[in-house]
């Protein structure tokens, strides 16, 4: 049943939300909860917030998934929602029937399908305020999705962006009339393997001499794969030790593995599928490869330059807003195999440079890019909309 928009509005003499217990209601709305970045940026956020401060629960749009048990571990209470196809209109309802029982002073949603949601389902009368976190340059979004971006950005208090490409991008939509704010990623370093790198590399089936190019993510083609392939043959002919693990699934996994035995590199390539350990794994690898078009703030390259292992990874935007050319790796012109090759090359040769560049980029991540940063930044952005300006240590886009 749809809820009038005047039934969430103040009324008078009632106490907001936020003043009954001194704490801030804040809902997290997020499609899934399954192991990918966003889910994990969220995660880290709920679980990361004091306690005193905000009282936290976590709403699936669509379906649970592997991270609930970490929320409700931490005592967090996550809800479903329950959307079923790509165009249906009942979880808006019933995610404005949520919102009215629970009466937050902030929704928080994430990705796409959640934002759109969210600013459907609350009222635009009601003293809550909406806050959207856009975590890609969304290149991808057709005509219609954008319209709808523009259209729902007036009933949007704030939109957080996890790179400034991702919040240049989103102005240049003409979505520029709503404050946005840039708040990195946080990370930290992956856990330990619990092998040793000989050990790793026989379940896999390849030498323990091996020196490994890897890379961590969703198959699909905006991540430019087959360059990477194409890259590994060239690594191949200079040093027959090389190899390139692929771990992650996606749409484009039967067509990279055709393509892999089309050019004859599959006998040094290995296709490792979803593994719950993916990140502990960046410890074995000498070098990490990210070609993508477009990104947000990858996770996984992130964790990769925490664990200390140089980086060659695509020129785009959000990659320089990590990887510094020459500093912590290397950035390469898009589609530029030979460009990888070469670069990557020079990292198997020359040891002592590969050190240089891994302790530099996990130095960066330490300082500038840690999960306690990330959430006190959205604790201060909440803070602000309800309760007042915003505060000094907010980075703004």
């Amino acid at each position: 049943m749809a809820i009038p928009d005047d039934s969430l509005t103040s009324q008078p003499g009632s106490a907001p939300p936020a003043e009954q217990d001194g704490r801030i209601r804040l809902a997290l709305v997020i499609p899934t909860l399954d192991q990918s970045g966003a889910e994990k940026q969220l995660s880290l956020l709920a679980t990361g917030l004091p306690r005193d401060r905000f009282r936290v629960e976590v709403v699936a749009l669509t379906r649970s998934g592997p991270l609930e048990a970490v929320l409700r571990e931490a005592g967090i209470p996550v809800h479903v929602i329950g959307k079923r196809w790509r165009f249906d209109p009942f979880p808006v309802l019933r995610l404005r029937q949520w919102i009215r029982e629970h009466r937050p002073d902030i929704v928080h949603s994430w990705l796409f399908a959640a934002n759109s949601a969210v600013r459907m389902a609350v009222p635009s009368r009601s003293p809550i305020k909406v806050v959207v976190s856009e975590r890609c340059v969304d290149s991808w979004k057709s005509s219609w999705q954008l319209w709808l971006d523009r259209r729902l950005a007036r009933r949007t208090d704030h939109l957080v962006g996890n790179s400034q490409s991702v919040v240049d991008f989103y102005r240049a939509q003409g979505i520029a009339s709503v404050p946005m704010s840039v708040i990195p990623n946080g990370v930290t370093v992956p856990a330990d393997p619990g092998q040793t790198r000989a050990e790793f590399f026989a379940t896999v089936g390849i030498p323990a001499d091996a020196r490994v190019a890897l890379y961590v993510g969703r198959l699909a083609k905006q991540k430019r794969l087959t360059d990477l392939l194409w890259a590994a043959q060239l690594v191949r002919q200079k040093d027959p030790r090389f190899r390139f693990l692929l771990v992650g699934d996606g749409p484009e996994r039967a067509s990279l593995e055709e393509h892999a035995r089309n050019v004859e590199v599959s006998e040094f390539v290995r296709f490792l599928g979803h593994r719950p350990d993916a990140a502990s794994l960046l410890h074995h690898a000498d070098v990490f490869w990210l070609a993508s078009d477009f990104e947000g703030m990858s996770n996984s390259l992130m964790e990769a330059m925490a664990c200390g292992k140089p980086c060659v990874v695509s020129d785009i935007p959000p990659n320089r807003e990590l990887v510094l050319h020459g500093e912590t790796g290397y950035c390469i012109n898009p589609g530029d195999s030979v460009g990888f090759a070469q670069f990557t090359s020079r990292i198997l040769e020359d040891l002592p440079l590969a050190d240089r560049l891994g302790q530099a980029g996990r130095q960066r991540m330490a300082a500038e890019f840690r999960i306690d940063q990330m959430v006190e930044r959205h604790a201060a952005l909440y803070e602000s909309l309800v309760r007042g300006p915003v505060l000094s240590g907010q980075s703004a886009g």
